[in-house]
């Protein structure tokens, strides 16, 4: 189990930002009355999703800052970047995007400029979620033993 640990705190990691990013947000806006109810419950779904991916970054860097022999042929180095890069994204998302893009909600300025930046964050996130998983899931292992 403490081997594979770092594998689903990715695995949650980044299907949490597919599942909400991908799915759900798309389908408030689908499905709720006006735009202004379903961004305001996008809004609450995205900084929920901010503490889950900071729990999930936090566990994988400590899972991995372990001294163990066996994670030799793991990318550690590689791996950490894109953690600490995810995690930044997702802390700059919540403090800094998302109170301007509740601003200009309420004055109408810059509300496009801000809600694409905070789109183009997320996506990044996700790729970084996403390059986390794959570079653990390749380098475990049990996928060592899979490809032989």
């Amino acid at each position: 189990m403490r081997r594979s640990l770092p594998i689903i705190a990715a695995a949650l990691w980044w299907g949490s930002l597919t599942t909400l990013g991908f799915l759900v947000v798309p389908m408030l806006f689908a499905n709720l009355a006006t735009p202004a109810m379903a961004g305001a419950m996008a809004a609450k779904l995205f900084s929920a999703q901010t503490w889950v991916s900071i729990a999930c970054g936090f566990l994988l860097l400590l899972a991995l800052n372990r001294k163990d022999p066996d994670t030799g042929a793991l990318k550690v180095p590689t791996v950490m970047k894109f953690i600490v890069a995810g995690l930044l994204l997702a802390a700059l998302v919540e403090f800094g995007v998302s109170p301007r893009i509740v601003s200009a909600r309420s004055d109408g300025s810059n509300l496009k400029l801000w809600h694409g930046l905070g789109t183009a964050m997320y996506v990044l996130q996700w790729l970084c979620a996403g390059a986390t998983l794959w570079l653990l899931s390749r380098s475990s292992p049990q996928a060592a033993s899979s490809q032989s």
